[in-house]
């Protein structure tokens, strides 16, 4: 990978080596190294160095079932920065809320915000103490914006809001970034009641892009892989279909493709015959001036 690539983590870790293979993470209160974590996995499959060994056990028990799912978590991270690029450069979003960031890769969310739209403000929210202090070291802004840094859950929209309210204005659109977060909301009636509180919370104009896992691509391997997840991991996590992911856009304007695996969400290189399909869906929908009912919006297929 190169130094350009968003779906690369190729920052150091620092300490000394648990032992001569796994990375140099030192653990500290509030970071269970027993369990894997969701960041710290995702870390292992983008050629990252901010895991553990159990992480990589994990990672490598599923990758064992769904060997296309690295390469999907890359196509999610090549999904955000495309994502974050329409909306600084094509919609004029200026004030970027990504929850559950992950830990800090090349390209990240205000990096790319930045570059499209200076002056651009980027709030990271993150529940996990680990990614937080990476994300307060290394995603930092110079003079060309803003960044901001909040440790809280996805289940706890009110906290997040007034948190990152010391770095956004409410007054103006945001784009709220949920990328691979709400698969570990197993309810999905509450993943619905989280959606529905913060996009109450900004303005007309503002955004909802969503990133998650599915099985709709790799069928019994990947209900095989999120039962394996949920037997050694640290939170449990769902997969939900293309329909169950229109209904978190419900009351939006979901903007063309529609809900789609990531790597056909507005591909930038095209005319190379059809782009396979990635066990990864996404979309992103505008907030309208008038709200529709909360319903499920049309779906591309």
């Amino acid at each position: 990978m190169t130094q350009s690539d968003p779906g690369s983590c190729q920052h150091e870790a620092s300490g000394p080596e648990p032992d001569p293979s796994p990375p140099g993470l030192v653990p500290s209160p509030g970071i269970h190294i027993t369990a894997a974590h969701p960041a710290r996995v995702q870390d292992y499959w983008l050629g990252g160095k901010d895991h553990y060994p159990v992480d990589r056990q994990v990672g490598s028990q599923i990758l064992s079932l769904v060997p296309e799912l690295a390469d999907s978590a890359r196509a999610s991270r090549y999904f955000l920065a495309r994502a974050v690029r329409h909306l600084a450069a094509g919609e004029g979003i200026r004030q970027f809320l990504d929850i559950g960031a992950g830990l800090p890769c090349v390209d990240n969310t205000h990096e790319i915000a930045q570059r499209a739209g200076p002056g651009s403000r980027v709030v990271y929210a993150d529940s996990d103490p680990l990614v937080m202090a990476y994300a307060r070291a290394l995603l930092t802004s110079g003079p060309q914006g803003e960044c901001g840094h909040i440790i809280a859950d996805v289940r706890d929209p009110r906290d997040i809001i007034a948190g990152a309210a010391a770095t956004l204005d409410f007054t103006e659109p945001v784009a709220v970034l949920l990328v691979n977060v709400l698969n570990f909301v197993t309810a999905t009636e509450e993943a619905l009641a989280i959606t529905d509180r913060l996009m109450r919370a900004v303005v007309p104009g503002s955004y909802l892009v969503i990133c998650h896992p599915t099985a709709e691509v790799s069928g019994t391997a990947m209900h095989a892989a999120a039962r394996l997840w949920n037997e050694q991991g640290s939170a449990p996590a769902v997969l939900r279909t293309r329909a169950e992911l229109a209904q978190l856009f419900g009351g939006l304007d979901l903007a063309e493709p529609g809900v789609v695996s990531c790597p056909s969400w507005r591909p930038d290189i095209t005319g190379y015959g059809e782009l396979a399909d990635m066990p990864h869906f996404c979309g992103l929908a505008r907030k309208p001036a008038a709200a529709h009912p909360r319903r499920p919006p049309p779906v591309s297929c």
